[in-house]
């Protein structure tokens, strides 16, 4: 005798295990499309609507503004999105920025060269530090990088006599060309920051280095297991951090024409941001440079937009930027979430 149950469950598992598979797969492929692809979307609205409002954030020379205004930050953020990746963070940016600064506007009076290779040999050796301790002594990066910002700064005062010299960089410097100049009425460095960011995209996505660094920010323990080399992908990424951190102390002090010591204050704040509402996950493993760059292209649109407005100070910005990261962790660890149940 065949029981009916048996019989009805017979007749419907197919039917009714499609459609749930169906449906599961769909809701984690939507989940997965938000968490990587929702701050390019939101940018898309927010420059939509930003036109609607406001004719002239539309024209070419604002458009402009907003790209070469974006432009150090987006060479810091790329730095910072390999980090985060890798399961770490970088506090000492905005000083390696502003030391960076300093450092070019000092020794262009040696010419170019020296403006560009001075600042990346100290900035990139302070990121080669924090690797180093960070990889063989196991210390928390937040620790380390913490004092590193804060011998960043210490250092750029000395050079600075406390902050009361500030360097030039002399009027007939090629440097000021890179920083000032422009085609197709864009300036250079946007044209270095979108550069960095393809070759910085190819690294992470193409390379063994990329792969290495998304699996130790999954875990590091496991990737140590299959034989990755933990330690020199640490070492590697704090390098880069703080070499593109420097690179664009550099470039900003080339367009500035002077390496201004209260720059940089913050900046790592804004690149953290910055590459959290792009979709990298704080706790590591996983984020793209794509994302990121659609990150600071936000945060770049909505000073501009606050800056349209006109009778709104600049510590709005703070204020909007902050409750908008806020609402992007909450919504990344929800789709987390989801995608884990699912």
């Amino acid at each position: 005798m065949i029981d009916s149950t048996d019989a009805t469950t017979q007749l419907i598992t197919p039917d009714a295990q499609q459609r749930p598979r169906s449906r599961i797969a769909t809701g984690e492929r939507v989940a997965t499309l938000a968490q990587r692809h929702g701050a390019l979307a939101v940018l898309l609205l927010a420059c939509l609507a930003s036109t609607v409002l406001f004719p002239s954030f539309g024209s070419r020379d604002n458009l402009a503004g907003v790209a070469i205004q974006s432009s150090t930050l987006i060479i810091v953020a790329l730095g910072m999105t390999f980090v985060i990746i890798s399961g770490g963070i970088d506090l000492s940016v905005g000083s390696v920025f502003a030391l960076g600064g300093v450092l070019a506007a000092w020794a262009a009076q040696w010419g170019p060269l020296a403006a560009i290779a001075l600042p990346l040999a100290v900035c990139g050796g302070i990121g080669l530090v924090n690797g180093l301790v960070i990889a063989r002594t196991g210390l928390e990066p937040f620790i380390v990088t913490l004092a590193s910002l804060l011998g960043a700064r210490g250092l750029l005062l000395a050079v600075t006599d406390e902050g009361a010299r500030t360097y030039l960089v002399p009027r007939d410097s090629a440097l000021l060309d890179v920083g000032r100049g422009t085609a197709l009425g864009i300036g250079y460095p946007v044209f270095v920051a979108l550069l960095l960011a393809v070759l910085g995209a190819i690294l992470l996505q193409r390379s063994r280095y990329g792969q290495a660094l998304f699996a130790i920010g999954g875990n590091a323990e496991a990737a140590a297991l299959m034989g990755l080399p933990v330690a020199r992908v640490k070492i590697l990424t704090y390098l880069l951090s703080g070499l593109l951190a420097g690179l664009a102390g550099v470039l900003n002090a080339a367009r500035l024409g002077s390496g201004v010591t209260i720059l940089g204050v913050g900046l790592e704040l804004d690149a953290i941001a910055a590459v959290v509402i792009g979709g990298t996950l704080l706790i590591g493993g996983a984020g793209s440079v794509s994302g990121t760059l659609c990150g600071v292209l936000l945060l770049g649109v909505i000073q501009n937009v606050i800056n349209q407005i006109g009778n709104l100070t600049s510590s709005i910005q703070s204020v909007v930027s902050g409750a908008f990261l806020v609402v992007v962790v909450v919504t990344q660890t929800y789709l987390s979430r989801v995608r884990r149940l699912r």
